[in-house]
């Protein structure tokens, strides 16, 4: 059945096409599965919950008539402002626009979140762009350039809120910087989700070509109900497509957790447990409560524009498994600077077991990509990634995070990542082990090599052990601690670029962090001392198991493995590795944004060697040493790595890097 909605129809529709439905609400409490639900262009100002979910050969569709303009909004328009002072203007907001969820008495809370500012959930928004909330009245009137937003220019364009409890009113104060906001779009949130169900278990919905913006969502880490402006709320078989996503507090879309209500946000609350602790119990609660492939995951989110949201464009914990994200834009996340803390990122996935990140342009964040905790089985294959780590000048100041293009925190394994373009000048940190880069174009450092896995304590040891699952499924087969090591790099192409001033100074004050080492040198040199597997394996020579002497050696960094690499510009290789490093030519690459999309330029194929690089195969690779899974596609079907970048095949002796036929490349 098909259910008609315009937002424009008379009351009293009963769905059909002559009579619609004037709200999306209306025709989500009756859709069942298969049917359709046909949305008329129009700003829906409406926090949608869909009451039924569909099946797997019968979904339920949601769809824009039209792409893109269909727009759900969280927000309401606010046009009673009054001059106040200046530039300044004043408004009043009945508290009865909230309900049940006020989002100027609600602030941005939970484990993980650095609270530098006491910041509500709310925002103002002007011509739908936030403003920037301010803690003093006076830097409303007197508001001063932010030195850590990457958008300094805007960030003058500043708002305050005070409660008037007598009159039970919200009451706004904002700089318009000399607009009249009576004459602008002027709106504020006033909904914490836009189209996310009330309850657990509705499945099997596909969101389909809407705008969806403006939501005051809460702060989202992997030990707390994660909700997003978007979501599946603890579900199986979404599909999130063809939408444009943007200007959530928090998170523009969440694949993640479930409410636990005695174990929610833990460490904030109750102290006495650190959160590492807390989030395993979290996951241990989980599986006993229903983890499953069979109920969980197999999301699809693909073809989206994810912008401009406080904390993550996508988040997820638990609730991703199994899932592809593939052909989205993601950039401009966490921009604004004003949400700080460990769970940021154009995408901050913990337990993406199974999930495929294919053919994404990641730009303009914080840090592009974030896989935390049990990236097992997880593939990020034919992205893009540019412009994640400060890219301008005016980012280096104190009080900014350097960001990467992807961070891989304490997992175990396999970690796949394999023809992607890597041009931010922090490429990957890597507080992990077994990971597998092959074909990549890397033209950034990695960091954190040996570092990132302990829990911040003085003199007491505290390694962070963390899960590790039966492979292609949820179940956990045990905890261990990282190693390090246990890493692949195989016919890869790395470029070092020329080190900003500002930058090196910022990684030279974390060099002796214990989160980072402040490298700047592109490169496996990092790896120098990690073992070969013939090194590492003397150490079990003569070894006859229980009743031998002590020894490190079951606690000892893992072997490397690294062949067919190429290096230009003074990139590095660890001393023992085969690799060809060219001295004498200078290459260039930068990325261009056309019309079209984006164009790589480099002068890097007018020296690129010709070797006898062997096509790499999940035989190659081996398996990832804590799991013994084989870095394999999802089904355990083994992987050739025999097409690149754009799906042309690579040859018998293929080229290190991505792309199997270079020339002016559209990425």
């Amino acid at each position: 059945m098909k259910y008609y909605v315009n937002v424009h129809a008379a009351q009293g529709g009963d769905g059909s096409k002559e009579k619609p439905f004037g709200r999306i609400q209306e025709a989500a409490k009756r859709a069942v599965h298969g049917d359709e639900v046909i949305v008329a262009p129009g700003i829906y100002r409406e926090a949608v919950s869909p009451v039924n979910g569909g099946r797997e050969d019968a979904r339920i569709v949601y769809r824009s008539e039209v792409e893109l303009a269909a727009v759900i909004t969280g927000a309401e328009s606010v046009e009673n402002w009054e001059c106040y002072e200046g530039t300044v203007w004043k408004a009043r907001v009945s508290n009865k626009v909230f309900e049940e969820y006020n989002p100027y008495t609600t602030l941005v809370y939970g484990d993980w979140f650095d609270a530098t500012m006491a910041a509500h959930t709310g925002d103002v928004y002007l011509n739908g762009k936030s403003m920037y909330e301010v803690t003093e009245f006076d830097k409303v009137l007197h508001p001063e350039k932010s030195k850590t937003s990457w958008d300094p220019e805007f960030s003058i364009y500043t708002w305050y809120t005070v409660q008037d409890e007598k009159e039970d009113e919200t009451v706004l104060y904002a700089n318009f910087q000399g607009k009249n906001p009576n004459k602008e779009n002027v709106e504020i949130s006033a909904r914490k989700n836009c189209f996310y169900p009330e309850k657990e278990g509705v499945g099997y919905i596909t969101l389909s070509g809407f705008t969806v913006r403006q939501a005051a969502t809460q702060w989202a880490p992997p030990t707390a109900y994660q909700e997003g402006m978007v979501g599946p709320h603890w579900s199986k078989g979404w599909i999130i497509e063809d939408c444009e996503i943007y200007e959530a507090k928090c998170s523009g879309i969440s694949l993640g957790k479930y409410l636990q209500p005695e174990n929610d946000n833990k460490w904030s609350k109750w102290k006495y447990k650190d959160g590492t602790q807390t989030e395993r119990e979290c996951i241990c609660q989980a599986q006993r409560e229903g983890w499953s492939k069979e109920k969980i995951g197999s999301h699809i989110v693909r073809r989206c524009d994810i912008h401009d949201c406080g904390q993550t464009g996508i988040v997820g914990h638990l609730g991703g498994v199994f899932s592809v994200i593939e052909d989205n834009k993601i950039h401009h996340i966490n921009n604004k600077q004003n949400l700080r803390g460990a769970e940021i990122g154009g995408i901050k996935m913990h337990a993406t077991i199974d999930v495929i990140i294919r053919r994404n342009r990641f730009y303009n964040c914080t840090r592009g990509l974030w896989l935390d905790w049990q990236a097992q089985g997880t593939r990020v294959t034919g992205n893009l990634f540019f412009d994640n780590c400060l890219p301008k000048e005016y980012n280096h100041t104190d009080g900014n995070d350097i960001g990467e293009d992807i961070f891989v925190e304490i997992s175990h394994g396999p970690t796949l990542i394999d023809h992607n373009v890597l041009l931010s000048d922090c490429a990957l940190k890597l507080a992990t082990q077994g990971v597998a880069l092959v074909h990549n174009l890397i033209a950034g450092s990695f960091t954190a090599v040996g570092h990132g896995v302990l829990n911040g304590t003085l003199t007491k040891p505290s390694p962070r052990y963390t899960p590790y699952h039966v492979p292609h499924r949820t179940e956990i087969a045990g905890f261990m601690t990282i190693l390090h090591g246990d890493m692949r790099f195989y016919n890869n192409i790395f470029i070092q670029k020329e080190t900003r001033p500002a930058l090196k100074q910022m990684m030279d004050a974390m060099k002796d962090d214990e989160w980072s080492d402040g490298n700047l040198i592109v490169g496996t040199i990092p790896y120098e001392e990690y073992p070969s597997l013939e090194e590492y394996q003397k150490q079990f020579e003569g070894y006859c198991g229980m009743g031998s002497m002590p020894s490190d050696r079951y606690y000892n960094t893992l072997p490397v493995w690294s062949e067919g690499n190429v290096y230009f510009n003074g990139a590095k290789p660890m001393t023992k590795e085969k690799a060809f490093v060219d001295e004498t030519n200078k290459v260039s690459i930068c990325v261009e944004e056309t019309a079209e999309g984006f164009l790589l330029k480099t002068n890097l194929y007018d020296y690129m060697p010709e070797m006898q690089n062997k096509v790499i195969t999940t035989d190659v690779l081996g398996v990832a040493f804590e799991p013994e899974q084989r870095f394999e596609y999802p089904d355990g079907s083994a992987i050739v790595f025999n097409e690149d970048y754009y799906g042309k095949a690579h040859g018998e002796m293929p080229i290190a890097g991505p792309f199997a036929e270079p020339d002016m490349l559209e990425v």
